[in-house]
This record gives structure tokens, C-alpha cells and sequence, in this order.
């Protein structure tokens, strides 16, 4: 193991890249928990009663699914850079 850290000191390219998916991962992270705040909201809301209820899941349904194509984006770029 202290071998493989002292090569990724030696070479810029491999630390730049340690840093690069550990800041992927770190991003990725943070927009699954953030998918997942909106998904309980959404079970909290359950069925709406009121029109603030029912613009309230409207606007989280959105929400949740642009984090879900964003997640989607950083894991194809991830696989992609991986293949590379």
C-alpha cells in the first residue's frame, strides 16, 4: 500500500485523478442525499388536501427527478473516464 501512495505522489496524473473521483464521488454523494430528502418529502406529503400541498408535490416530483438525471450524467461520465 505505501508503495501505491508514493507512485501517486511521484505522478501528478494519478493523484489528479485520485482527486478528480474523490471529488465525483464526493458530488455523487451529496445529489443522493439530496434525492433522497425529496423522495421523503414526498412520502411525508402523501396525498395532497390543499393547493400548497399539491404545488409542493409538483415541484418536488421535479426536483427529484432532475437529481435523478443528474446522478444518472455522473455515473455515465464516471464509467466513461473509467473506459478511457
Amino acid at each position: 500500500m505505501h508503495c501505491i501512495v508514493e507512485k501517486m505522489k511521484d505522478s501528478p496524473d494519478l493523484s489528479a485523478d485520485a482527486s478528480e473521483r474523490a471529488r465525483r464521488n464526493a458530488h455523487l454523494a451529496r445529489l443522493e442525499a439530496d434525492l433522497a430528502y425529496f423522495q421523503a418529502r414526498l412520502e411525508i406529503l402523501g396525498e395532497p388536501r390543499t393547493a400548497n400541498q399539491i404545488a409542493q408535490r409538483k415541484v418536488f416530483k421535479r426536483l427529484h427527478k432532475a437529481l435523478g438525471e443528474m446522478i444518472l450524467q455522473v455515473k455515465r461520465r464516471a464509467i466513461e473516464e473509467k473506459y478511457r
